[in-house]
């Protein structure tokens, strides 16, 4: 893939550039300010961006905001935000855009698992939607009435489901067997008053529209 990185960190930018190169992807350009990534991006016409949140001359919401920019001048285009925090209301302008389709917010420390970013950024550019855990226990404290009616559980499987897991895969992180997995999805939609398809990202898109209410 074609990408566009936007850092301000000139050591993690250049630690980033390698990692993706060494997955056989091509960074295009790299950028330290908001402006430079929207420039790069209108130069270069990426494949996906992945940009920081926090970047000059502020460094408080540049890069967020930058993003939800480009998703509003080129509707498809797939961003991954890598964060050090939760920057909650962007964040949610960002999951809205485009109709969550082809967005991940990620922490940094999930970098820190090199199989897992890359996953996750083959799944924002094929048009899915990723989300860091800690977004969606944001998100769900946000909605504490219908959610106290989840048990511990139930909890842990739905913001699992948020992040665009598999059932398998949620399987695997709980250790527990997928029958296991689909009981719990089942007890959820219904005392969430949800009726998914299985489309793993309709699934995660209908969640987090209904934890932003």
């Amino acid at each position: 893939m074609r990408i566009v990185l936007a850092e301000d960190s000139v050591l993690l930018r250049e630690g980033l550039i390698g990692l993706l190169e060494r997955f056989g992807h091509q960074v295009v350009a790299g950028a330290g300010t908001a402006d430079e990534l929207i420039g790069a991006v209108a130069a270069h016409r990426p494949d996906i961006v992945v940009t920081d949140v926090r970047m000059p001359p502020g460094f408080s919401d540049e890069g967020l905001r930058a993003a939800i920019e480009l998703r509003t001048r080129q509707p498809g285009l797939p961003i991954l935000v890598l964060s050090q925090y939760v920057q909650r209301a962007y964040a949610e302008e960002l999951l809205d855009s485009a109709d969550g389709t082809g967005v991940g917010y990620l922490l940094k420390e999930r970098i820190g698992d090199v199989e897992e970013f890359i996953d996750a950024l083959h799944r924002v550019a094929a048009g899915n939607t990723v989300v860091d855990p800690e977004v969606v226990r944001q998100l769900i404290r946000r909605r504490r009435d219908p959610l106290a009616r989840l048990t511990a559980r139930e909890q842990e499987v739905l913001a699992l489901m948020a992040e665009g897991r598999s059932n398998a895969s949620i399987a695997a992180a709980m250790t527990v067997s997928e029958g296991t997995v689909s009981k719990h999805f089942g007890s959820i939609l219904g005392k969430l008053d949800l009726s998914l398809d299985d489309t793993t990202n309709r699934r995660v898109l209908a969640v987090l529209a209904y934890l932003r209410d």
